[in-house]
């Protein structure tokens, strides 16, 4: 289908942007588009105006800086797919891009972007939860920073300001013996998520899980943190006591020895279905999803139990 009328804006720097977006009616931010647009061929948005910030300089830089991975707007998940940071200490992260859509897609479609659009059913939104990330907005008042916890309202519904744009995301740098996962089940390459699990663990040098965060992906009308589970990970001993202190290749072989750590880990597969509230589509039935939730949960925690002992 094509796209009602519009009237098409691209200014050269971001002041030029947030005036135009606080003077002209039913306005609507675009950075790669590959969100928005689609959405505007099928008639479910229709602005009057289009502001294009692609072309504006500085929003394009990824790079470890006071203790976060920060994210501008304007990155791509091609850029994230090919980052050395990000492939060093984030591998969720690659999880995440490299799940989206196709190539095509992912050379133009930015990460900030899939966050302020608000889809629950968009990969990102978990990952950020299950990271403890921040949004960094900015309107004619300047900057101010947002929570992920805070972020999400609802279907399409954000903490984004209509005067607001999202210009970078914070992610917290990983401290030693971090490891992250996102599992995503998709009827085809590249299509939405049935269900996506994204975890992230931090263990102590005897096993101990002193933080977790686990994000649910199209399981609700917005983006889930899992609180429950993550409250049955925090404080199991996952690995067995001393794997850290003996060869690398031991660790993965050390993962579930612990007493009660299949125990543990199929409690909080089941909290975080139990967290889950899908709806019945062409994509499953609310029992199969929740059946989902629990069997990627259980695939992600594995996955980062491994790669945090790596």
């Amino acid at each position: 289908m094509i796209p009602p009328q519009f009237d098409y804006h691209a200014p050269g720097g971001l002041d030029e942007a947030l005036g135009l977006l606080g003077e002209l009616d039913d306005a609507k931010v675009m950075s790669g588009g590959q969100s928005l647009l689609p959405m505007m061929k099928l008639r479910l948005a229709s602005p009057a105006n289009i502001i294009d910030i692609s072309r504006i300089p500085g929003l394009d830089t990824i790079e470890e800086r006071d203790g976060c991975l920060r994210i501008g707007a304007l990155v791509t998940e091609a850029q994230l797919d090919s980052s050395p940071e990000v492939a060093e200490r984030y591998p969720i992260l690659l999880d995440t891009a490299r799940v989206i859509a196709d190539p095509l897609v992912r050379n133009r479609a930015t990460v900030c972007g899939n966050i302020a659009h608000g889809d629950p059913a968009n990969d990102h939104p978990a990952t950020m939860l299950a990271l403890r990330a921040h949004v960094v907005a900015t309107g004619p008042g300047g900057e101010r920073t947002i929570g992920i916890d805070g972020f999400f309202h609802g279907l399409f519904m954000t903490a984004l300001g209509e005067d607001e744009i999202l210009t970078e995301l914070h992610v917290p740098v990983p401290s030693a013996h971090s490891g992250g996962a996102y599992v995503k089940l998709e009827r085809k390459v590249g299509d939405y998520a049935v269900a996506g699990v994204a975890v992230q663990l931090t263990l102590d040098d005897d096993g101990e899980v002193t933080r977790a965060g686990v994000g649910l992906t199209n399981l609700s009308f917005a983006p889930i943190r899992a609180s429950a589970a993550e409250d049955v990970l925090t404080g199991a001993t996952l690995v067995a006591q001393g794997g850290f202190r003996g060869a690398i290749d031991r660790v993965r072989d050390a993962i579930t020895r612990a007493p009660d750590a299949d125990e543990v880990i199929a409690a909080a597969a089941q909290a975080a279905a139990d967290a889950a509230d899908p709806v019945e589509d062409r994509r499953g039935s609310v029992e199969y999803k929740r059946n989902m939730a629990r069997v990627l949960t259980t695939r992600a925690i594995r996955t980062a139990l491994a790669r945090a002992g790596g």
